[in-house]
């Protein structure tokens, strides 16, 4: 009769940390991963030091659209990954006067410049530019401080690395993040 040896508590925790680790590791490198928040570019919507869950699998399967909060890598060499909301994609064209953004000939709105009565707006003017397809034009809701297409141009949606969704510290301010 064959007997089963007993396995030892040792190696079944061992096996269980592995699983746990592998789950961890897929589970950043395609589904969900943490980001901080570094700067005030994002006031009033998001806070320096914030922390946030980003959608990596979503990404490949549709496009970006206005008012979503994207991670990217900027096309700066050496600079680490921005946060900043998407305002047009490949095909439309944007402009902006006097702080007001209008994309393909429409005024969009900016609801998240405003926020306890204090304005992060700025008296911006850029005539129609097209963004070229593949690429999205990015803006941080701090205007008067934030580097974005304005200075660096539009950004390949190869560069972006998820979307944010939800803010996860503080505590206080848990939850999921407006889009517009």
């Amino acid at each position: 009769m064959f007997r089963r040896q007993p396995r030892s508590a040792l190696w079944d925790t061992v096996q269980t940390l592995v699983v746990a680790v592998v789950l961890a590791l897929v589970i950043r490198t395609w589904l969900i991963e943490p980001f901080l928040v570094e700067g005030i570019s994002m006031q009033n919507t998001l806070q320096n030091h914030e922390r946030l869950l980003v959608d990596k699998l979503g990404l490949p399967f549709g496009p970006l659209h206005y008012g979503e909060i994207v991670i990217f890598q900027p096309p700066i060499p050496g600079q680490p990954l921005y946060v900043k909301r998407v305002i047009a994609t490949g095909g439309q064209t944007i402009s902006m006067v006097d702080g007001q953004v209008f994309v393909d000939g429409k005024k969009m709105p900016q609801p998240y410049l405003l926020r306890h009565g204090v304005s992060t707006e700025d008296q911006w003017n850029m005539p129609p530019t097209k963004v070229p397809k593949g690429d999205i034009y990015v803006l941080g809701d701090h205007r008067a401080v934030s580097r974005d297409s304005r200075y660096f141009g539009p950004v390949k949606t190869s560069a972006v690395k998820g979307v944010a969704f939800w803010v996860i510290w503080p505590l206080s301010q848990f939850g999921p993040l407006p889009t517009n």
